[in-house]
């Protein structure tokens, strides 16, 4: 079990609030925030309640960002310390973790969460924490896979952001939900990353494929949800004993709630209606499901008062008071919890483990200073003293081969002091005692055999799946119906003409030669073909060359070639009039791309059009 934590940020004044005269209306004093209602100043003490005037809340974090100057001031970098640290710490022990920011429009979700590229916000730090984790731990003893996805809810819509700008005209994601994994976003692309700059590029291209628009109180105001999620995979094997958890990290930056204008256009008011509507609901789950942790907590004190007056009384007075005891908890335990409407929305419904489920969450609640927005920040800090009732039920998410190596570990040891302990009382009769200190050497050698097969089998799959991350440059994104597979290194695909094969196969081209052909050459071929075609491509710093072989018919572009030539981003080999393959060199295609854009050449350009290479 663990609360939901909550953290107050609060932002500096804007230039249109300090035009209104910049009075605060907002103090913050270690972990409490006081709010003042300046619209009751000036009546008669006697006519207005004291505790309408001043309201006071608490919480777990509270930062006063509002100047510089102050000692006090709260920077990036301390909310990282405190929030993004918590966040590394729950992913690196295999919990799920939530780390959302809630609050008006223009009152600094984007900019915590996101940030400057002067001063980054939480999404960032926590992307090169992550990685710089991985090097704390020595060579060969722990090993990790991240992977990213970025989507928006915009309108009640999911888009993936990850796509392309042009991807926003096209059919919405549909959110799904799995009775084990639970919800999830049907088509979702995710990218393996391999280090930070990976992470930020894909980050960086999200945020600006995200809408934005002007707002009364903000010039580039988020109109969506956006949802940044890592996925990180984490081995170690230490002492012969593996450990492999897989935990997800949710950094959610909501959309801000905003009064509507009549002077807005139709799609402002349409958007800014999705957005309350949503933030609505997720008031009424964190409501919900407040009051029911409350219940929860109140019907455990009742059992408890209750079993302690059965132990305190004695004789029949003792069991009739008992039974009353057992009657106001069974009426206590009696009482339903309140309905979640996770489904009202799809925001709730993609939360729905963040919230009151398997994760540990985090919520910045980010307000303004400004006795202006009084209402807006009330409402917030009100909003935000629910959300911190919310009992979680976190658990860490352990891979189920492990946990039996775990668990056949322990029955080891147990039965190991089973044995120890009858050696220690041995037993009259001997052949009594060695028929039984056998069976228990029998069990405990079958575990073991079975713990050694099982951590065999794990990490040599784990290492399987390292390898080709890692020694191809391979990144695998889900897209819609099918994976979409990026290799960095040069690498041949076959153009299978059999209509009865179902596999795609692609060929690595390492550094160095790579021999192509039959089995039955001198030399062992790294590429096994069937028939009589042979040749060599060699691999040299980028530079790829193709060398035919004498007693074979090798075609480039369907050209017959007999002398060494260099091969050309989308280039098509031949051999024996059989085996087709296409050429790609990724480094090549993406100075290619950006050529065609510069020179505006056709769609159907090859490289051979752009950048003529001799033989």
């Amino acid at each position: 079990m663990a609360n939901v934590k909550v953290a107050i940020r609060v932002r500096p004044p804007t230039a249109r609030e300090g035009a209104d005269g910049g009075k605060l209306a907002v103090q913050v004093e270690d972990k409490s925030v006081r709010i003042q209602n300046g619209k009751l100043d000036g009546r008669a003490d006697g006519a207005v309640d004291s505790r309408e005037k001043l309201l006071e809340f608490g919480f777990d974090y509270c930062y006063w960002s509002v100047d510089p100057a102050d000692p006090h001031y709260a920077s990036q970098e301390e909310v990282f310390q405190d929030l993004g640290v918590l966040v590394l710490s729950g992913a690196s022990e295999g919990y799920n973790v939530c780390l959302f920011a809630y609050g008006q429009t223009g009152s600094g979700k984007t900019y915590t969460m996101m940030g400057t590229p002067d001063s980054i916000g939480l999404t960032p730090r926590i992307c090169q924490g992550l990685f710089r984790s991985e090097d704390t731990f020595p060579d060969g003893q722990n090993s990790s896979r991240v992977e990213i996805s970025f989507l928006e809810i915009y309108n009640e819509r999911v888009r993936d952001l990850l796509r392309g700008g042009e991807q926003k005209k096209k059919a919405s994601l549909r959110v799904r939900e799995h009775p084990e994994k639970g919800p999830y976003v049907q088509d979702l692309s995710q990218h393996v990353v391999s280090d930070c700059k990976q992470a930020m590029d894909l980050l960086e291209e999200g945020i600006a494929n995200r809408i934005t628009a002007a707002t009364h109180n903000h010039d580039a105001s988020s109109r969506s949800h956006a949802i940044f999620t890592i996925q990180y995979t984490q081995a170690i094997l230490e002492n012969d004993r593996p450990s492999e958890t897989v935990s997800k990290i949710n950094l959610v930056d909501l959309a801000g709630s905003e009064r509507a204008d009549p002077h807005y256009c139709r799609d402002r008011l349409t958007e800014g209606s999705n957005i309350n509507k949503s933030l609505v609901t997720l008031g009424i789950v964190i409501s919900a499901l407040a009051q029911n942790s409350q219940m929860s907590s109140s019907c455990q004190s009742i059992n408890s008062m209750a079993s302690e007056a059965d132990g305190s009384t004695v004789g029949s007075h003792s069991s009739s008071l008992s039974g009353g005891g057992g009657g106001g908890a069974g009426a206590g335990g009696g009482r339903r919890h309140c309905f979640i409407p996770y489904r009202d929305s799809v925001l709730t419904w993609l939360l729905k483990d963040s919230l009151g489920g398997n994760s540990k969450t985090i919520m910045v609640a980010t307000v303004s200073p400004s006795a202006h927005s009084y209402n807006e920040t009330l409402s917030t800090l009100r909003y935000a003293a629910h959300a911190r009732n919310i009992v979680n039920k976190p658990r860490v998410n352990e891979d189920a081969n492990v946990r039996l190596i775990r668990e056949l570990r322990e029955e080891i040891d147990r039965l190991k002091s089973m044995l120890l302990s009858f050696e220690m009382q041995r037993n009259p009769s001997p052949s009594l005692s060695d028929e039984r200190d056998g069976n228990l050497s029998d069990m405990v050698l079958q575990n073991e055999l079975k713990v050694q097969q099982l951590t065999k089998d794990w990490s040599e799959s784990w290492g399987d799946k390292t390898e080709l991350l890692e020694k191809y440059s391979v990144d695998i994104n889900r897209e819609r119906a099918g994976f979409l597979i990026n290799s960095l290194a040069p690498h041949l695909v076959t153009l299978d003409r059999d209509v009865l094969s179902t596999g795609v196969v692609f060929y690595h081209l390492r550094e160095g030669v790579t021999h192509m052909g039959p089995q039955n050459q001198c030399e062992e071929p790294q590429i096994v073909l069937q028939g009589g075609a042979s040749c060599e491509i060699e691999n040299r710093g980028g530079v790829v060359t193709l060398r035919p072989l004498p007693g074979g018919c090798c075609l480039l572009n369907d050209t017959e070639i007999t002398e060494p030539c260099r091969l050309a981003q989308g280039m098509v080999i031949t051999l024996g009039g059989v085996h087709r393959f296409r050429f790609n060199h990724p480094a090549e295609a993406a100075v290619l791309r950006e050529r065609r854009l510069a020179s505006e050449v056709g769609m159907n350009c090859t490289y051979i059009d752009l950048c003529p290479l001799d033989p």
